[in-house]
């Protein structure tokens, strides 16, 4: 489990554990205290956690907090992978509450089971009506559930895209037959956003190493995109039947992430005005980031940077999916008065602006500017692959080759791109 955004909430386990075993009718109407101590206790897989997390899946009492309440427990049980949870957790699947049902079957799937009693009462979820239908075939396949397979068939023809993408990608993963896997691929390219998010992790469970290149170009966040090449990558490297130059390139060009690159999804009906264009830089749909990020250089490349400025002071400061596209943006522009922000760009820790680091050391590579190296290369002593990836090939623009330092590096991308970049006479 991801512990880089563990424990932003200040409580301690004893105080989660008190605050959870609060009973609901001693709290104020609207108090959420008890959801955000069931969601904090995920990160202590200790014996008094689970016990309390466990106490509060047997509550059924009828209140709204407590009813998300007790999802999250269980979500939180299934994070920390609690096999001794599993018959608790189980009981939940016969809930009347769909929300809790999908939350349900998401957890025994990450916390895994053979039990053919589990299984297939998940499986008879299928044919119960008002179900999260994607969570439920995507546990089965996980969970390798053959019996299942032909209750999931008719899904590949839902009207839901995301249980579309599930249902084709279990079935080639059951049967062995990825005749209709490029039904998923397609699905890359859907205006639904959550359909491509959802596609992304179907053809990683479906280890189809062709879609390599098409998740490069499709348009979301480069975080999803990244995660689903790397994934791709290292198992295919695993099995021998991928090397590091076969998935470089895709690589690359997510982390470069120009929007020139991508098949974009959406257009306008007409040009749109600058400020509106800004505003869509506020879009949580990357999709519409990236169609007015493109727009944005082609049509507003004057009076951009002080637009670009103007937003990072109202909003975009705060806003780290907008602040991300004003540090690329100026990258791209090479505007050098934007030297000072960009590198406390890169100098920004919290973990949400992170991706906003790597590309300020993308855009000061495009500067050009030889000040950025010294702080560029304070960069390849972090723990995160993508930046000091990024750092890699800032440096490399700016003439300094420090790659040396990296080629034992732990991650496996940064030392192979470390490796292209040693002189032969180093190497």
């Amino acid at each position: 489990m991801d512990k880089r955004f563990a424990n932003l909430v200040a409580l301690t386990e004893a105080e989660a554990i008190t605050l959870l075993e609060t009973p609901p009718d001693q709290l104020e109407e609207e108090d959420v205290s008890r959801y955000v101590a069931a969601a904090h206790l995920a990160s202590f897989p200790s014996e008094a956690s689970i016990k309390a997390l466990m106490q509060a899946v047997k509550n059924t009492e009828d209140s709204l907090d407590n009813r998300i309440t007790r999802r999250k427990a269980i979500e939180s049980l299934g994070k920390l992978k609690v096999e001794q949870a599993l018959p608790v957790i189980a009981d939940c699947l016969t809930d009347e509450d769909c929300y809790t049902v999908e939350v349900t079957a998401w957890a025994i799937g990450e916390i895994g089971t053979q039990d053919p009693g589990i299984l297939e009462a998940i499986a008879q979820l299928l044919e119960k009506p008002n179900q999260t239908y994607r969570v439920i075939i995507h546990t089965l396949a996980n969970l390798n559930y053959i019996p299942a397979l032909e209750r999931i068939r008719p899904f590949m023809e839902a009207a839901d895209e995301p249980t579309v993408s599930a249902a084709v990608s279990a079935v080639c993963r059951l049967t062995g037959d990825y005749t209709a896997i490029e039904k998923v691929v397609m699905l890359l390219q859907s205006d639904n956003v959550n359909a491509r998010r959802g596609c992304l992790q179907d053809l990683i469970d479906a280890r189809y190493y062709d879609a390599i290149p098409a998740i490069a170009r499709c348009p979301i966040s480069l975080v999803f995109r990244l995660r689903a090449i790397r994934t791709l990558a290292q198992a295919g490297m695993a099995e021998g039947r991928l090397t590091f130059a076969d998935v470089q390139p895709s690589l690359e060009q997510v982390l470069l992430d120009d929007p020139g690159t991508l098949d974009l999804v959406h257009e306008y009906d007409q040009p749109p005005a600058l400020d509106f264009a800004i505003q869509e830089l506020y879009q949580t749909d990357f999709g519409r980031c990236y169609l007015a990020t493109q727009t944005l250089l082609s049509t507003y490349a004057d009076e951009l940077p002080a637009a670009l400025f103007a937003t990072y002071e109202a909003d975009a400061h705060n806003d780290y999916g907008a602040h991300y596209h004003v540090v690329k943006l100026f990258g791209w522009l090479k505007y050098q008065p934007a030297y000072d922000f960009l590198v406390e760009a890169l100098h920004n820790s919290p973990p949400q602006f992170q991706k906003s680091r790597a590309a300020a050391a993308l855009a000061l590579g495009y500067l050009g500017d030889k000040r950025a190296i010294p702080d560029l290369m304070t960069s390849l002593d972090t723990s995160i692959w993508s930046l000091k990836y990024a750092a890699l090939i800032a440096l490399d623009k700016l003439g300094d080759n420090s790659a040396s330092r990296l080629v034992e590096d732990s991650d496996w991308a940064v030392r192979a791109k470390a490796a292209t970049l040693v002189p032969t006479t180093i190497k």
